[in-house]
């Protein structure tokens, strides 16, 4: 494993169906207040993030603004390697389309009054809510997943009875890496969400150890009924 900064070029790109890539691992920034995400996008571009997750709802859009600006990211060379994810779909400024919490039913009901299907569908996703039908019909209709709370805010850490703790042993890894090593292998986009530097260090080195069969198809047995929430993670 490594410390410190960590290449973004390590950090696969997902190709989108409308020509574009995302990179695989990105920071969310939901429940951050406008004055404390600029120090944790400062932070997190240093670390080697190139993908941020927000929303106007967060009220936090100026102050990711500003850290961008400091960091020399709002324009020119240096913004054409970020990608910035809004919550927005009227303004005429976003390059890709794509949607949250959309069911089979919903996108069939897109595609019939569009024509089209979205790039992208940002749904809960971890261990313990695996919606598998819902990433089966987005795989087949070339709509990548994008995972909020991919770790269920914490929860599924402490899963399956010490499963992911005997794996994480076994790479000398934390739990959280397992988890998030799992989300790459299974070709999801994933935004964990951390304030602190040293946690968004470790949640972006994913690459430098891999999950055997045997520990891949035992987090994938941890599926099961329960889901963090709703809200965007």
């Amino acid at each position: 494993m490594t410390n410190g900064h960590i290449n973004p070029a390590n950090v696969p790109d997902i190709a989108l169906k409308d020509g574009h890539s995302i990179p695989q691992v990105g920071l969310g920034v939901l429940r951050i207040d406008d004055e404390g995400v600029v120090p944790v996008i400062e932070s997190a571009l240093e670390a080697g993030y190139r993908h941020i997750d927000g929303a106007a709802g967060y009220n936090n859009e100026a102050g990711v603004g500003r850290a961008l600006a400091a960091s020399g990211y709002n324009t020119g060379a240096k913004r054409e390697t970020l990608w910035v994810t809004a919550k927005l779909r009227d303004e005429g400024m976003a390059r890709t389309l794509g949607v949250c919490n959309f069911m089979p039913a919903d996108l069939k009901r897109l595609h019939g009054e569009t024509g089209a299907w979205p790039a992208v569908n940002q749904i809960e996703l971890h261990p313990t809510w695996q919606q598998r039908e819902v990433v089966a019909f987005c795989k087949k209709h070339g709509i990548a997943v994008e995972a909020y709370s991919p770790m269920a805010r914490g929860a599924d850490l402490n899963a399956g009875d010490g499963t992911i703790e005997k794996i994480a042993a076994a790479h000398e890894v934390s739990p959280a890496q397992v988890i998030l090593r799992w989300h790459i292998e299974n070709g999801t986009i994933i935004i964990p969400k951390s304030v602190h530097a040293d946690r968004q260090r470790e949640n972006l080195d994913l690459f430098g150890f891999a999950l055997t069969a045997d520990e891949h198809a035992a987090i994938d047995a941890l599926d099961g009924p329960t889901r963090a929430g709703l809200t965007y993670a």
